[in-house]
């Protein structure tokens, strides 16, 4: 898993949106996100699926460079 690219597609996901509006869809903390879209970590099984649902991607796509949606 390359976090680099992780935290390029996070970002490019979230677009428009602010950090806030995410995180409290998601319900992770601000701080969680900022690290998870710095490559400073990659998120647990749990908040992987969170995020690809609230983005409508697959955890495949996001997290394991694959590329489908």
């Amino acid at each position: 898993m390359d976090k680099l690219a992780v935290a390029k597609r996070l970002i490019e996901l979230r677009s428009s949106k602010s950090q806030e509006e995410v995180t409290n869809a998601v319900g992770i903390s601000k701080s969680a996100l900022s690290m998870y879209e710095n490559a400073e970590r990659i998120p647990r099984d749990e908040i992987k699926i969170r995020l690809a649902k609230y983005y409508g991607k697959t955890v495949q796509y996001i997290f394991f460079n694959n590329k489908d949606t």
